[in-house]
C-alpha cells in the first residue's frame, strides 16, 4: 500500500498531548478519526516522529500512514483539513517509500521555546508563550550556559526521571537565542531529545539568565547525571516542535 508522509501543525493548548491517551483529546486521535472517515470506517494507524506533551505545539511535526486509497498527494491536505478541527492543519502530503518511517528515519529535530518578556501578555499569546513574570534575563549568561550543552553528552540530568529510556546520550548541534519584539526565543537542534529535555534545558538556562545559576555550573550538572541538579522544567505552552530532519 502507498505510504503517505504528512507535515502537520497544531495548537497543543486544547490537547492532552500528541499521543492517544486512555482519556482526553489528542492530536493523534483527531488524525486517526479523520482518516477513519475517509477510509469508510476502517481504522488507520498514524506514526509520528515523536510525541509532544499536553500544551506543547508543533509547526512541523511529521507523521506517516499506509493507505489502500489512490488519492493524489495534492488532495490529502484538503481531504483531511475539512475533517480536522481548526487546531490541527495538514501543511503538506507526499508519497514516500515503504522504508520511510516518521520516527525511525528521523536524523534530527529542531525545537523553539518562547518566553514573553512584557509585563502584560496579549490574550492572543497567553497559550503560546511562557510569561517572564517581570524578569528580564541576561541573555549573554544564557548563551554562555548553552555553549556547555552543545555537543555529545549524557543528558540524564536534563531528562525526566519518569522515562524508561536507558541510553541518555544525545548530541545537541546548536542552541541560539533570538529577540522578536517582546519575546525571547531559544532555538535548539539535535539528533534527538529525551523526555522533557528541551523544557529542562530551557528552565536551566532561564535560571542562568536570572542570575540564580552560574553558567559555569552546567558541566558539573551534566557530569552529575542527576535530574535534581538541573533547573525546573519550563512550562509546556512555550515549546514548539519546529522541524524534523531526514537524510544527511
Amino acid at each position: 500500500m502507498p505510504r503517505i508522509k504528512l507535515i502537520i501543525a497544531y495548537d497543543g493548548s486544547g490537547f492532552e498531548g500528541y499521543q492517544i491517551q486512555p482519556k482526553g483529546r489528542t492530536v493523534q486521535g483527531e488524525l486517526e478519526q479523520a482518516l477513519s472517515v475517509i477510509h469508510k470506517g476502517e481504522a488507520v494507524r498514524v506514526h509520528a516522529s515523536g510525541r509532544t506533551d499536553a500544551g506543547v505545539h508543533a509547526s512541523g511535526q511529521v507523521v506517516h500512514f499506509d493507505t489502500p486509497l489512490g488519492i493524489p498527494d495534492c488532495r490529502w491536505a484538503l481531504a483531511l483539513n475539512t475533517r480536522l478541527p481548526g487546531a490541527v492543519r495538514i501543511l503538506s502530503a507526499e508519497t514516500v517509500p515503504d522504508s520511510f518511517h516518521a520516527r525511525f528515519s528521523a536524523k534530527g529535530k529542531t525545537y523553539r521555546y518562547i518566553w514573553h518578556l512584557s509585563d502584560v501578555i496579549s490574550p492572543f499569546r497567553r497559550y503560546f508563550t511562557t510569561p517572564s513574570l517581570g524578569v528580564t534575563p541576561d541573555v549573554s549568561r544564557m548563551e554562555e550556559g548553552a555553549r556547555h550543552l552543545v555537543g555529545t553528552h549524557d543528558f540524564t540530568s536534563f531528562c525526566s526521571a519518569k522515562t524508561d529510556v536507558e541510553d541518555k546520550v544525545r548530541t545537541v548541534e546548536s542552541i541560539r537565542f533570538e529577540r522578536h519584539g517582546e519575546e525571547l526565543h531559544m532555538v535548539i537542534s539535535g539528533n534527538g531529545f529525551l523526555y522533557n529535555m528541551v523544557r529542562i534545558i530551557a528552565g536551566t538556562l532561564w535560571m542562568c539568565g536570572k542570575g540564580e545559576l552560574d553558567p559555569g555550573d552546567i558541566p558539573g550538572i551534566l557530569s552529575a547525571k542527576d535530574r535534581s541538579k538541573a533547573g525546573k522544567t519550563a512550562q509546556a505552552q512555550g515549546l514548539y516542535l519546529e522541524n524534523v530532519r531526514y537524510g544527511e
